[in-house]
C-alpha cells in the first residue's frame, strides 16, 4: 500500500483517511487514478482543491462511514469501484454490526486496490451475471444451527461477519491450529478462486497450471473430506505454502494468490517508507536489500522473492523483540517460489493482452 499527501498542506495520508487532520480538508480516493484527493465543498458536491471542474461526491456507503472513495457527479451509479460489488451487507438495524461491515470494508477495499494495481478491473454482477466479483457479508443467525461459511463460488465471495471480531477469530485460528488468520487475508484466499476463473480457466495457461499446481479435475467435495479427516500428507512442507493447501489444486493456487498479494502489498508499503535491510552482523546478499520498486511492476518473481527474504528476516525478527510470534510465520521454499512465479508471469501476461 502506497502512502499518499494532502495536496494542500503536504500532510501524510493514509488509504483509509477521509479528512486531513492537519489542514481539515475532507479526502477522497478516486480509484482510476490512484490517488488520494484534497477536496473542497462546491454546490452540495466537491471539488479537487485548487480546481475549478472536475465535481465529485463521496460513494453512498460513505454515509455509514465504511468508505471514502469518490465517484464522478456525471457517473450514474451511487457506489464507488470498490462498493459496486457488495450484493449483501449486513443489517445495520442490529448496531454492533456497523463497526464490523467497517473492519470487512477496509479490507475489502485494500484488496480491490491490489487487484487494479496488479491491472485486474472486475466485472460487476450486473455486467457479468454468471461470474462477476460479488460479496455477500453475513452474520450468523441469532440462534444456534447452521453457520456463515467464508468461501467462493462463482465470483461471489460470502464473509462471516465474525471474521472481522478478533476474539472470535484468534479463537477459530487456535481451534484449527492455524499459523495465520487475518480479515484480509480471507478476502485475498478467496479472491484467488476468482482469479482462477478469471485468469486460467478455458485458457492456454490452463495445462501448465496443472503441471504445477496439480489436476484441477479431482473431486473437491472428497478431497476436502479427506483433508479434514486426515490431514495434509507428511513432508507438505516441501511444496505447499500451507497445509490447506494440499487440499485441492483449487486451494493451491488460491493460497499461493493469497501470499502472492500479501507479497506485493507488503513490498509496496515498505518502497512507501524507504526501507533498506541491511544487518551490520553479515555480508550475506541473501539478507540485504533496497526496497526501492513497484513490486506490481517487477520484471520477474526473482526480484520480489530477492527483497522479500530480507525483510521477513527483519520483521519477524523486529517481532520475537517484542514478544510476537512471526509476522510472517510461513517457508518460501523452492517449489512454492515457483508457484508464485507462474501467478507472476500470468498476471503480466493478463497485463499485456489488455494493452493489446
Amino acid at each position: 500500500m502506497r502512502l499518499f499527501k494532502c495536496q494542500v498542506c503536504g500532510q501524510t495520508l493514509f488509504f483509509e483517511n477521509s479528512r486531513c487532520e492537519h489542514c481539515g480538508h475532507a479526502l477522497g480516493y478516486m480509484a482510476r487514478q490512484g490517488r488520494m484527493i484534497s477536496l473542497e465543498p462546491h454546490e452540495g458536491v466537491y471539488l479537487p482543491a485548487g480546481a475549478s471542474r472536475g465535481r465529485l461526491r463521496y460513494c453512498e456507503n460513505a454515509r455509514h462511514g465504511v468508505c471514502n472513495w469518490l465517484v464522478p457527479l456525471r457517473h450514474p451509479g451511487r457506489f464507488c469501484q470498490a462498493c459496486r460489488h457488495n450484493r449483501t451487507i449486513p443489517d445495520l438495524k442490529i448496531p454492533a454490526n456497523l463497526p464490523l461491515w467497517q473492519r470487512v470494508e477496509h479490507a475489502k477495499h485494500r484488496l480491490i486496490y491490489t487487484l487494479l494495481a496488479l491491472g485486474i478491473n472486475p466485472r460487476t454482477r450486473a455486467e457479468d451475471p454468471a461470474g462477476g466479483l460479488a460479496f455477500d457479508f453475513l452474520a450468523d443467525p441469532p440462534a444456534p444451527g447452521k453457520r456463515v461459511l467464508t468461501g467462493h463460488e462463482n465470483g461471489l465471495i460470502t464473509i462471516n461477519l465474525s471474521e472481522a471480531d478478533d476474539a472470535w477469530r484468534e479463537k477459530t485460528r487456535a481451534a484449527m491450529g492455524e499459523p495465520y488468520r487475518t480479515l484480509l487475508g480471507h478476502f485475498r484466499h478467496e479472491s484467488g478462486h476468482y482469479a482462477w476463473n478469471l485468469l486460467i480457466a478455458g485458457t492456454a495457461r490452463l495445462a501448465e497450471c496443472r503441471a504445477l499446481f496439480g489436476d484441477d479435475r479431482a473431486d473437491y467435495g472428497a478431497a476436502l473430506a479427506a483433508h479434514y479427516r486426515n490431514g495434509p500428507p507428511p513432508g507438505w512442507q516441501n511444496g505447499f505454502i500451507s497445509a490447506y493447501a494440499t487440499t485441492h489444486p483449487w486451494e493451491d493456487f488460491a493460497e499461493s494468490w493469497a501470499h502472492y498479494l500479501h507479497i506485493v502489498d507488503t513490498l509496496e508499503t515498505a518502497s512507501a517508507f524507504g526501507l533498506r535491510i541491511h544487518p551490520a552482523s553479515t555480508n550475506a546478499q541473501s539478507l540485504h536489500a533496497d526496497i526501492d520498486f513497484d513490486p506490481h511492476r517487477a520484471p520477474d518473481i526473482g526480484r520480489i522473492i530477492t527483497a522479500w527474504l530480507p525483510l521477513t528476516f527483519a520483521v519477524n525478527s523486529l517481532n520475537r523483540s517484542l514478544g510476537q510470534p512471526d509476522l510472517y510465520p510461513f517457508v518460501l521454499n523452492a517449489k512454492v517460489i515457483e508457484k508464485l512465479g507462474f501467478i507472476h508471469e500470468t498476471l503480466r501476461a493478463h497485463r499485456a493482452a489488455a494493452v493489446a
